[in-house]
């Protein structure tokens, strides 16, 4: 099943990332650039150093001027993760494009990559409420009460991964198809932010 294979890799990308636990460390893919396994490393990856990004731009005594400095890390990422998202969305458009649709074929809310990205924030969300269960220096209360929602976290991954085995089979069966729109960030856009469109000009 695809989502066990995505799971593995997410969880091999999480696991090399805390070893050194560091946002500036090093990156290096151990897959194959040409296959899907490298894409779905290199998506989690950035989903695991914007977590921590996440964390220290919340740390209420933070620089100011290093709080900008991550914010701009922040958006550069997001970019990052939509891009990967496409790419992965484009792995399958290739791989199914030969598909006969059937008659009464259906769309789907989103498309496979999208909820292959709610998956790797699964992973992480799971692999840190783990880390709180297993904290030496926490109340029992505190460690029960992240055990509870560890356990709905797994459930999620079990029912999300569930779906996303479905949407495939079904996509290569012919009964659903995939129609991809490609990101539309204005923020980003020279042309499309006002603020961006009025610096281009002076």
């Amino acid at each position: 099943m695809f989502s066990k294979k995505a799971l593995t890799i997410f969880n091999k990308s999480i696991d090399t990332y805390h070893i050194k636990d560091d946002v500036d460390q090093s990156f290096e893919n151990p897959f194959d650039s040409n296959t899907i396994d490298h894409l779905l490393y290199r998506k989690n990856w950035i989903d695991t150093v914007q977590w921590h990004y996440e964390d220290l731009i919340r740390d209420p005594d933070i620089d100011p001027i290093g709080a900008l400095q991550l914010k701009r890390k922040i958006d550069a990422s997001n970019q990052d993760r939509t891009d990967l998202v496409e790419y992965i969305d484009s792995y399958f458009l290739n791989k199914y494009k030969n598909v006969a649709l059937k008659e009464n074929a259906k769309i789907n809310t989103e498309s496979p990559a999208w909820a292959i990205d709610r998956l790797s924030i699964l992973a992480l969300k799971i692999y840190h409420m783990q880390e709180e269960v297993n904290r030496t220096d926490a109340s029992k209360a505190h460690k029960d009460a992240c055990a509870a929602k560890l356990s709905v976290l797994k459930e999620q991954r079990a029912d999300l991964s569930k779906a996303i085995d479905d949407l495939l089979e079904d996509i290569a069966k012919g009964d659903k198809y995939m129609k991809v729109y490609k990101q539309m960030k204005m923020y980003n856009d020279d042309e499309l932010n006002p603020v961006l469109r009025g610096q281009k000009g002076q």
